[in-house]
């Protein structure tokens, strides 16, 4: 049985702990930067954009989480929920969580009135992808992610600087 709560700032700690997990296991130990304050901060400062829920088994032990922040849909007209993070501690997979916390995404969408839940997996990711596909959901096969990051979105930016300055 899994229980779904919203998290709280005693939750910081494992959230990170199992962000650096995640990390490890997407072959990337070394790319997280996230700090304790940070993350708080991000959930749980003054006008929090980020939200997290977090999955306990019946003996209240936090077995995994959801992390995830709103998106808008400029063809529906209203938000969705775009999960940055979905992990569940390798002893507990199996047991629901990883269901509960989508399903806890799903109900809040739908109460909400949001259009979609989404999200990403690395294409390698087969036991993730086929629990994903057992939900419901399909992979957007016509699309591919971008991003600019570090060197490039620094230079991409200063170019534009310079631009509006000319």
């Amino acid at each position: 049985m899994s229980l779904i709560r919203p998290a709280t700032a005693n939750d910081v700690p494992a959230i990170l702990q199992m962000i650096h997990d995640l990390a490890l296991y997407e072959k990337e130990p070394d790319a997280v930067r996230n700090t304790p304050e940070m993350l708080g901060e991000a959930l749980f400062g003054e006008n929090p954009r980020v939200f997290a829920a977090m999955a306990e088994n019946e003996t209240g032990q936090v077995r995994g989480f959801a992390l995830w922040f709103l998106n808008y849909s400029t063809w529906e007209g209203v938000h969705g929920i775009y999960l940055e993070d979905l992990y569940v501690r390798p002893e507990a997979r199996g047991e629901g969580h990883g269901k509960a916390l989508l399903r806890h995404l799903a109900e809040t969408a739908v109460a909400r009135g949001y259009a979609r839940v989404e999200w990403s997996v690395l294409d390698w990711n087969e036991p993730s992808i086929n629990f994903y596909k057992k939900l419901g959901a399909h992979p957007m096969e016509e699309w591919s992610t971008f991003r600019l990051t570090g060197e490039a979105l620094e230079a991409f930016a200063g170019a534009r600087k310079a631009r509006a300055r000319g």
